[in-house]
């Protein structure tokens, strides 16, 4: 089944019913909407695109975004959603390897995208939207219907980085999308017509993927207008809209409790904030929770298997008075519905309760595997298990607690950054002769980027030789100068070390 068929049904049996908002400003009832996804659709298929095809989104927030996709769904192509705050280099990456053949972009990125694209020898058509072009769009004549898609074909290719240094695309079918949004109902939380999502985080990642369940039940679509995570704006749409569920990254959470301290705001109007994406402290949830109410639900997931291996309930957030309280806010929660969750050994071999290994998932939700890539989906599928590469264990109810990330990501802000990808950059300097990347813990950011590195540079040569070549939030905040890194016998860099280096300030 098509994803878009949901939208198509929607408009059809409550067309008059709030869909986009732009801000407080209502855009599009759902009849609109289909309609002018409908309409990108049929200009779509006039120039060739069709079922199979990919359609990148390299766009900021906006109304227009959910428009773009479901209109690329509604001519059967595959969306590739791509960060907005990803550098023009690598967005050409991503568009070449996955061979798109068009990109909606926003217009602030078209200029920066084209010279990424010409510079990278990438040929792909670029759409503003808004623009001239995308006016000419939804003036096209509409498909009647969504084209038909079987359950395993491909809807959303997500590129998500990987320890090579390059990014995987993840291939995340039509069947995946309808289980992880029919698990939020089961395990997440509730989803209500008179709901508002509102996208203060990217679409392009969790953010988006809880688009499709709030179509099905008819909720409004809430952009703000600064098109991005404003705690002062989020507050404010919350009182107007009523109702509001939204995806925020730890540190967002943090930072909207600490504005909503400070000007004495409780969430009037805040019905739902689903957090993952990156480590939460323990004492920022309870700081939240207490300011906030009983508002917070927690999910775990990966590109691999989208929001989708495990949750926390509101209920047991919020239960102080449960025994074991503390110790269930410190994990990620149980199994989701749809897959089975295990805690394997070295030899995938699932472990006794409290015992720590590699959390394993298998079910509908998973990935069929990575796009282009059969050595890096033989490694990470076995047997039909997803190895997630995040190590933890399990107590004997089910609830799972991560320890920490064997590949070594990075994540700063909800956004994740891969050492390899820093180091290949910074080794590019010709005056340097080791790098190696770690994270460090930050108040506001969960993580911060640091650099060990061996040579002779400038730190603001370093920082201009990042801002060239990757995103700014995976540029280092600090560069530490040492004679030589700490090796094994082997001359692999022990990280170990370098993150005894920093806890001991030396």
């Amino acid at each position: 089944m098509n994803i878009g068929v949901w939208l198509h049904r929607q408009a059809l049996a409550r067309p008059h019913r709030p869909a986009l908002f732009a801000g407080r400003e209502m855009v599009a009832d759902y009849a609109a909407f289909a309609e002018r996804a409908a309409r990108v659709a049929g200009w779509l298929v006039a120039r060739g695109i069709g079922p199979g095809d990919r359609v990148a989104i390299f766009m900021k927030n906006a109304p227009d975004y959910l428009v773009a996709q479901y209109g690329i769904w509604f001519a059967g192509a595959a969306a590739v959603p791509v960060n907005a705050k990803l550098h023009a280099r690598e967005v050409a990456f991503i568009l070449s390897d996955s061979g798109a053949k068009l990109t909606f972009v926003s217009p602030g990125l078209a200029e920066g995208l084209a010279e990424g694209l010409a510079a990278a020898g990438t040929a792909c058509r670029l759409v503003e939207v808004p623009g001239a072009e995308w006016r000419r769009a939804l003036a096209a004549d509409p498909v009647a219907a969504p084209v038909a898609r079987a359950p395993d074909d491909l809807a959303w290719l997500f590129y998500t980085s990987g320890t090579t240094g390059r990014p995987k695309g993840v291939i995340i079918t039509h069947r995946m999308l309808a289980v992880v949004s029919l698990a939020y109902f089961a395990d997440v939380d509730a989803a209500h017509e008179d709901d508002a999502a509102l996208y203060a985080a990217p679409m392009s990642h969790g953010a988006g993927l809880y688009n499709m369940l709030h179509v099905l039940v008819g909720a409004r679509h809430v952009c703000p207008p600064s098109g991005g995570f404003d705690p002062a704006e989020i507050l404010d749409l919350a009182r107007h809209h009523g109702r509001v569920h939204m995806f925020a990254a730890p540190t967002m959470v943090k930072r909207l409790t600490a504005a909503a301290m400070a000007a004495g705001e409780r969430g009037e109007g805040l019905r739902t904030i689903v957090y993952g994406g990156g480590p939460m402290y323990l004492a920022d949830i309870e700081q939240a929770v207490a300011h906030f109410g009983p508002v917070f639900v927690q999910i775990y997931g990966q590109g691999e298997c989208p929001m989708g291996i495990t949750a926390l309930g509101r209920a047991e957030l919020a239960d102080r008075d449960h025994p074991r309280w503390r110790a269930r806010l410190a994990s990620v929660g149980r199994a989701q519905a749809p897959v089975e969750v295990r805690i394997g050994g070295p030899d995938g071999a699932a472990l006794p309760p409290g015992e720590t290994g590699e959390i394993m998932v298998r079910g509908d939700a998973v990935m069929p595997g990575y796009w282009n890539n059969p050595e890096a989906t033989r490694n990470t599928l076995r047997d039909g298990w997803l190895m997630t590469g995040d190590i933890g264990f399990m107590d004997s109810q089910g609830y799972v607690t991560l320890r920490d990330r064997s590949k070594d990501v990075i994540i700063t802000g909800g956004a994740n950054v891969y050492p390899r990808e820093v180091e290949e950059v910074l080794l590019t300097h010709p005056q340097l002769r080791e790098v190696s990347v770690i994270g460090s813990p930050h108040p506001d950011w969960g993580e911060e980027v640091v650099a060990f590195v061996v040579g002779e540079a400038r730190e603001a040569d370093l920082d201009r030789l990042c801002l060239d070549n990757i995103a700014r939030f995976k540029r280092p905040r600090r560069y530490i100068f040492l004679p030589e890194l700490p090796t094994n016998n082997y001359g692999k860099v022990l990280k170990t070390e370098l993150r005894k280096l920093l806890e001991e300030g030396t």
